[in-house]
């Protein structure tokens, strides 16, 4: 049942009286749920239930943390068809594309479970004494990571499971040993709200302390910001714009105590074409990129939304076969109206700057909210002069530059800003022969792609899935996979600490069996 209230640990409560509605897309209505914007008030509350559960929490055992979120994932999984079909009202995305989410979230939620139950991410790393070296004594030192304290998670539009309520930012923050205040995302607060019903039952199944988790409601920024700014919270999860998640880290930096902010932002995900590529595979290559640029409506942070080629005949029919293909496939439904009408306006904005030329757009009718995809080509001076084309088009839309050499190749990648991911299409030869292409492309990048299509990202340990900014706030940290636990933590070290008052994982008898670095060297063995 939607009761449209916050959760503040386990309290529903809904003292304001700003209220706001849902939208389901396709229908292009509102749906039927009322939601309860948080006041200032529940945000206190929710933050000071957080910190209290904090103490009780951080000091949970892995073994407990890990069940907590196979729990979760369990909870999720029970709400069955109905969630699904709230989730598919509203965000206009299709059954299978639900359940594919679902999944990914359930996954991670078990991959993070299986990191604490192996303990070794901790890192602990010891130093033992040795009190008879010359000319001075050498101390006992050990070290490890412990968590933060409270994070807030912003849900994210595009992934109503996977990046939202119980998405990553919030495994991974709860398996750090933080506990999480979600803003609910506006878009999509009626599946956030049953999502954080499934996580609040897994927490009294589990018995975790209350506060461990709240959801709270916001139609505007104001909740966001007063979270921010809470003295309480040590740390922030943001999956959106670069406006939006470049305007929290500035919040963040202007606290007494500044805090983290670990956005996730805007990519146009640069795709490096080759002369083998277009010669050889140029019409699969084209038909490929058709798909992955209109694939959810480009409603990806991986849309390839730019694609560089040295001009020849091999890329001019490439361009042919790409605009044929992509006035072929069927608009899909954007999320939200408001988010149609940027992609509109975006896409205007592009198409008028000088020197650019149309390759194809959808040009038939399509109902209310679906974008009709569009490719734009420029020649690469003049892609260079006009940064406006750098800029992110959210939707199914893509800019192909036709680059004189590849040097004038080159010098666009290194002036382009951070991106998630980077693609070269070609030979194992050419990259080799191109190396300062390659160069280039890898300083501008978090993950760099070799023959396929940046749609799609594994969630496993080895993925990266951030980037120089403005790709994300701190290029070396990753929302996707495992290692995105290291967000929540910091090291700490204990010097000369006797035996019994250590944690678990620094103790000589190595009680929880993990790898560990003694003395330089890799073991598992006790000391």
């Amino acid at each position: 049942m939607i009761t449209g209230k916050n959760y503040i640990g386990a309290a529903q409560s809904a003292t304001g009286s700003k209220t706001y509605k849902t939208f389901d897309p396709k229908l292009n209505l509102e749906t039927e749920w009322t939601f309860t914007e948080a006041t200032a008030e529940e945000i206190d509350n929710a933050v000071s239930e957080a910190s209290s559960a904090f103490k009780l929490y951080s000091a949970t055992s892995a073994t407990e943390k890990a069940n907590f979120l196979r729990v979760i994932a369990q909870e999720i999984e029970a709400l069955g068809d109905t969630l699904i079909q709230t989730y598919m009202k509203e965000s206009g995305l299709p059954e299978g594309r639900a359940k594919g989410e679902r999944g990914r979230t359930m996954g991670q939620l078990n991959a993070f479970a299986a990191l604490l139950e192996e303990g070794s991410w901790v890192d602990a790393t010891i130093d033992t004494a040795q009190p008879n070296r010359e000319p001075m004594p050498k101390v006992d030192l050990r070290k490890m990571l412990v968590p933060i304290g409270p994070i807030v998670v912003f849900g994210s539009s595009n992934f109503p499971f996977a990046f939202s309520t119980a998405g990553g930012d919030t495994a991974s923050a709860l398996a750090a040993g933080c506990p999480v205040i979600v803003k609910s995302h506006p878009m999509h607060a009626a599946t956030g709200e049953m999502v954080a019903s499934a996580v609040l039952r897994a927490v009294e199944k589990s018995g975790m302390p209350n506060g461990v988790f709240s959801n709270l409601n916001s139609s505007g920024i104001e909740v966001g910001q007063q979270l921010v700014m809470h003295p309480k919270v040590k740390g922030v999860g943001f999956t959106g714009s670069i406006k939006g998640g470049t305007a929290l880290y500035r919040l963040a930096n202007q606290r007494d105590e500044p805090i983290p902010v670990f956005a996730e932002m805007g990519s146009i995900n640069p795709v490096i074409a080759l002369p083998s590529a277009l010669t050889e595979k140029g019409d699969d290559w084209a038909k490929n990129y058709a798909g992955s640029i209109t694939l959810g409506a480009g409603q990806f942070c991986t849309n390839p939304g730019l694609i560089l080629g040295i001009k020849s005949s091999s890329l001019d029919n490439f361009i042919k076969v790409l605009g044929t293909s992509i006035e072929e496939l069927e608009p899909f439904c954007m999320l939200h109206p408001n988010i149609y009408n940027g992609f509109e306006n975006g896409k205007k904005e592009l198409s008028s700057q000088g020197g650019v030329d149309v390759v194809a757009e959808y040009s038939a009718e399509a109902a209310p909210n679906y974008a009709k995809q569009k490719v734009l080509t420029v020649n690469g001076a003049n892609f260079l002069k006009n940064t406006k084309l750098h800029q992110e088009v959210f939707g199914p839309f893509s800019v192909v530059v036709r680059c004189e050499d590849a040097t004038q190749l080159a010098e666009i990648i290194e002036k382009l800003e951070g991106q998630l991911t980077g693609t070269i299409l070609g030979s194992k030869e050419e990259i080799s022969s191109h190396s300062a292409i390659v160069t280039a492309l890898q300083g501008r990048v978090g993950r760099i792609i070799f023959n396929g299509v940046p749609t799609g990202v594994e969630v496993c340990p080895s993925m990266h899935h951030g980037g120089p900014f403005p790709a994300s706030t701190d290029s070396r940290f990753t929302s996707v996979g495992t290692s995105a636990i290291k967000r929540w933590v910091r090291p700490v070290a204990f010097q000369n600490w006797p035996q019994e008052a250590l944690p678990a994982a620094l103790k000589n008898d190595n009680p929880l069996g993990i790898n560990r670095l003694v003395d330089s060297k890799f073991t598992y063995d006790k000391i």
